[in-house]
């Protein structure tokens, strides 16, 4: 019959694997950024390159591509080490889900740019490409920190995943107002588009915020406070509080687009701090733990041997004070003794204290992740039900949670209770 420590044995290899494919998925999460920080790079050049008719950034597109499809290569490469034949991986189906369509998205990239060279695409269409698989590999993100069970390196996760839709977010805003002041006019749609990103990115970095802390955090609060971002709130006003259909200064296009681009690349600096951090964590994570089974491997071996255990890190469990007696139910049925039951019986029950607290912070955690989930689900509700888009959408749940003084996730909450009743809906649910 095995015995309690066996169990706690068997237990702590699961950590550890759990811990290891947390380790691999986290240095897909590094890849993925590196790849979509030159995706972002790319949308723009290419954006430029048609915009201008193929008169600009020709050459500045192609090295671009070049670069994005190098670290396409490690990305793919990492999707090869997730164990896709295994069914033990949390949230494997969504996670696996979201990376079988990516790579739809990526096979279609040699397509995308050879359309883009022979200028068959409108800027627009081109930028939503891009965008849209960016948003592909910003989910892969999303579901890796949903699927984390360790609340450290959930925290980690997520603080990551924010960031880097931060960055995105920023990434759109240079596109937006690079194409209007390129166009010399205030464009209504493009303003407000611009507003609700700007609102967005400040949602995404506060959140960010929250979930970070230390030399991160401090870093990014010095890169907010540079030159750049002065002249870029410059440039905000002038393109947000001109009237609708006025004039803007096409000679400001390039200074908005160099204004932004150093600001993301500041940004990726930052992205890159979070992804080695995250990446040591995991190590350290997965270093405690096998020192904590080998600790009770030895255990199990001494009772096995009826050798005592060595003084290890294990000893201090005969060390402590005992408070309460251990069932003499369970010292009977495994034989150990009183003193050793009462050892095992601690270490049964640290675990179990161990593990609640990690619950009941990983839910904590989680709540992050949730509110998004059911926001995005409102928001697509709100687009197929009344023709909105998705800024409008947003707007419009923003504008109900001020004026009833709720929070937004209460709003969205409300807005999906209310499915059943919008025509045309069948399970009371957006997908």
């Amino acid at each position: 019959m095995k015995s309690a420590l066996e169990f706690l044995v068997a237990a702590k290899r699961c950590e550890i694997h759990g811990l290891e494919q947390l380790a691999v998925t986290s240095q897909l999460v590094g890849s993925i950024g590196r790849l979509v920080h030159l995706l972002q790079k790319e949308r723009g050049a290419s954006n430029i390159f048609l915009g201008s008719a193929g008169g600009r950034f020709a050459e500045q597109r192609l090295r671009r591509a070049a670069e994005s499809a190098e670290f396409e290569a490690d990305v793919r490469a990492r999707f090869d080490e997730l164990e896709t034949g295994s069914d033990r991986l949390a949230g494997g189906v969504r996670l696996f889900s979201r990376i079988a369509y990516v790579l739809h998205g990526l096979d279609a990239l040699p397509e995308l740019r050879a359309r883009i060279a022979e200028l068959a695409l409108p800027p627009a269409q081109a930028t939503a490409a891009f965008t849209e698989l960016i948003a592909g590999l910003l989910a892969v993100v999303f579901e890796a920190a949903d699927t984390a069970n360790d609340p450290v390196i959930s925290r980690a996760l997520v603080a990551l995943f924010n960031f880097m839709q931060g960055k995105e977010l920023a990434g759109q805003e240079r596109a937006t107002g690079a194409t209007a002041f390129a166009a010399g006019r205030a464009d209504a749609a493009q303003q407000q588009r611009q507003l609700h990103l700007i609102e967005a990115q400040d949602r995404c970095f506060q959140i960010f915020s929250d979930f970070s802390e230390g030399d991160i955090l401090a870093y990014w609060r010095t890169v907010e406070a540079c030159g750049e971002m002065a002249e870029l709130e410059r440039l905000r006003r002038i393109l947000c509080t001109a009237p609708a259909g006025g004039r803007l200064d096409a000679e400001l296009s390039d200074a908005w687009y160099d204004c932004c681009t150093r600001r993301i690349d500041g940004m990726k600096a930052v992205e890159d701090k979070l992804a080695a951090s995250l990446q040591a964590l995991c190590a350290t994570k997965s270093a405690e733990a096998q020192a904590d089974l080998n600790d009770q491997k030895a255990f199990l071996d001494s009772l096995a041997s009826g050798v005592p255990a060595p003084a290890a890190s294990i000893a201090v469990f005969f060390d402590k004070p005992i408070n309460g007696e251990a069932p003499q139910a369970l010292i009977a049925a495994d034989g150990f003794g009183p003193q050793l039951e009462r050892s095992i019986l601690d270490m049964v029950q640290a675990q179990s204290r161990r593990l609640q607290a990690m619950s009941d912070e990983l839910n904590a955690v989680r709540g992050a992740l949730n509110e998004r989930k059911v926001i995005e689900r409102a928001k697509g509700l709100l687009m197929a039900h009344k023709g909105l888009s998705e800024d409008q959408a947003y707007k419009l749940l923003r504008q109900t949670a001020m004026s009833q003084n709720r929070r937004l996730v209460e709003v969205a909450e409300a807005t999906l209770s209310l499915a059943d009743f919008l025509p045309g809906t069948r399970s009371g649910r957006a997908g």
